[in-house]
């Protein structure tokens, strides 16, 4: 049996959606004139390599490459909107992504590092406190952004795409047949959307620096950076592991919180987007199957 967690994933885009799969992806974008483009590669090979069965690590590397090929599912949607033949790729790709990333570790994890060092030596709370509240902070922080966004028209938009993403899967996973019609009465909801690593990543950084107890700022600051790989890779297993046994009761449990952030991050998508992800899907799906022939 197959292990739908790295054969079927997906990512809104600028008015569209991207599907991968364990061997391919497929990106289906609205375009201005109303009809659908679609676009589809083969995945690196490292998704196919021995690296996909090595526990935590496969989560670190997998997550990278996933980061640089959402921003190119981005930038080809953006360049369909505008009719712009630009290409971002190579050394200007990896630039944008390491840029981005940069801004995303300073704000969500160096400041909240920064004001649980400053509560400890300038209010004189003890380390595990001062621990305490910069993960609160982070989290804070994290959800504050995510719902703060949802406000731009634009966002919202992409979030409904996210939404329909995440039934076409549903209704996939399910043996529905996938048309607008069937792909609509399926959830928002699916344990193994991105917002739930965020989220599993920002709870187990709690616990894991919380645990690490009075560093200097240097060393406060240094092992936020450090050690994003390491709780990545766990979060990754974690999810892994949850999507694995939605049988349990404990388990269904356990991934409410993730399930609840979603709300956030999907709205219900109209006919015409979920027209765009069946299309996405089904390109990936065909794409698959031409390169096991």
């Amino acid at each position: 049996m197959e292990d739908k967690i790295i054969t079927y994933g997906g990512q809104a885009v600028i008015e569209g959606v991207m599907m991968r799969g364990q061997k391919a992806f497929a990106i289906a974008m609205r375009a201005p004139d109303g009809n659908i483009v679609v676009h589809k590669e083969d995945l690196a090979a490292v998704y196919r390599s021995r690296i996909t069965k090595i526990p935590f690590l496969r989560g670190v590397i997998l997550l990278w490459d996933a980061l640089g090929l959402g921003m190119r599912a981005l930038t080809l949607s953006a360049n369909t909107q505008t009719g712009e033949d630009e290409k971002l790729e190579g050394p200007a790709l990896y630039l944008t992504l390491g840029l981005s990333l940069s801004i995303g570790i300073g704000l969500f994890f160096l400041l909240p590092a920064g004001a649980g060092g400053l509560a400890e030596k300038y209010l004189g709370w003890n380390a595990w406190l001062a621990n305490l509240l910069e993960g609160i902070v982070r989290l804070i922080l994290i959800v504050g952004y995510i719902w703060a966004i949802g406000f731009m028209p634009d966002v919202k938009r992409l979030f409904s795409y996210h939404g329909a993403e995440h039934k076409t899967i549903n209704a996939y996973e399910a043996g529905a047949e996938l048309t607008p019609e069937s792909v609509a009465k399926f959830s928002l909801e699916h344990p193994r959307c991105g917002t739930a690593f965020l989220l599993t990543l920002v709870l187990i950084s709690i616990v894991a620096f919380t645990a690490l107890g009075p560093l200097s700022m240097f060393w406060r600051l240094a092992s936020r950076v450090l050690l994003i790989p390491v709780l990545a890779g766990i979060a990754v297993e974690y999810i892994r592991w949850t999507a694995n046994h939605l049988d349990s009761p404990l388990v269904r449990f356990l991934i409410k919180p993730n399930l609840a952030l979603q709300a956030l991050t999907t709205r219900e998508p109209d006919a015409s987007m979920l027209e765009v992800a069946i299309q996405s899907f089904k390109t990936m799906r065909q794409a698959e199957q031409e390169l096991v022939v």
